[in-house]
């Protein structure tokens, strides 16, 4: 379980602490400010917040069962809310974590759940 978190691994939790800290003070400003403007791009943010959360969590304690759902789950919410957002754009009015595949975060939400589901792959083995 160690080697989760060591080497490469301690960056990968980095970055996910981050993401998860980012996303959290987004999602709780856009929620309590700005919810009737954009309520699905902002309960998205919450769910993309609490994927990390749980993600990092996950690498930290080493569950790594816990881990590659949270990186699944990441990486079908990345692609399905980025293909949405370009598809319904009007839909999204404000954009979300995930919106346009992490664009607005140099797309660095799409690639992450990839380097973590290698990563724990790698470690495994």
């Amino acid at each position: 379980m160690a080697e989760l978190r060591s080497g490469p691994g301690r960056l990968l939790v980095a970055v996910y602490a981050v993401f998860a800290l980012a996303a959290c003070a987004r999602s709780a400003v856009q929620l309590a400010t700005r919810f009737d403007r954009a309520p699905l791009a902002y309960l998205l943010s919450a769910l993309a917040a609490a994927v990390y959360v749980v993600a990092t969590v996950a690498l930290v304690k080493g569950a790594r069962r816990l881990a590659v759902i949270a990186c699944l789950v990441e990486l079908v919410g990345v692609l399905a809310v980025g293909t949405a957002s370009l598809l319904a754009p009007s839909a999204f009015p404000d954009a979300t974590v995930w919106s346009g595949f992490g664009q607005g975060y140099g797309y660095i939400p799409a690639v992450l759940p990839v380097l973590g589901l290698w990563w724990l792959a790698k470690a495994r083995a």
